[in-house]
């Protein structure tokens, strides 16, 4: 019986230090194609000139460029009631995408983490972020609720589909 632990084990060791190149080239061409996303592609085969970086304050990850702050709510409304009527449509799905809208747990990932869960009891978050393809931290906030609503439960670094989640699925 040790003799077989050790075996498996040894190829799992194998295994593991074969797929960890791979894993190493991927993170490198990822990074390499990010840094080439904001140098633009220039036509005569020369490099083209780096972006100048913009004056003033910089722009710290999060909020999109452009995007403002939501007016308050007496103001929008008064603004609503005198404007055209495709402007009050905008005006209402723009409402309508605002936090907490959307059903809690109704998103995409919540339902892939699920369904990944489902397929792999026992899967802990950074080997679903990893198959999922993000970054861990989102993970920390979905499966969280998931364990709220029930569908998931948490055992040890693990998580577990819950019984009756599992057998609706």
């Amino acid at each position: 019986m040790t003799d077989f632990l050790t075996d498996k084990r040894k190829e799992i060791d194998a295994r593991l230090a074969e797929l960890k190149a791979v894993v190493d080239e991927y993170n490198r061409l990822e990074a390499a194609a990010a840094a080439l996303d904001g140098i633009p592609a220039s036509t005569n085969g020369a490099s083209a000139p780096a972006p100048r970086a913009p004056r003033g304050r910089r722009r710290r990850p999060g909020r999109p460029r452009g995007s403002k702050n939501a007016s308050p709510p007496a103001a929008s409304a008064t603004r609503a009631a005198t404007t055209t009527p495709a402007a009050k449509a905008t005006t209402a799905r723009r409402a309508a995408r605002t936090r907490g809208a959307r059903r809690k747990g109704s998103g995409k990932r919540g339902a892939q983490a699920l369904a990944l869960i489902q397929g792999q009891p026992g899967v802990a978050i950074p080997e679903l972020a990893t198959k999922m393809g993000i970054q861990q931290n989102y993970l920390y906030r979905v499966l969280p609720r998931l364990e709220q609503e029930g569908k998931v439960e948490k055992q040890g670094r693990g998580w577990h589909p819950k019984q009756a989640a599992a057998a609706t699925a």
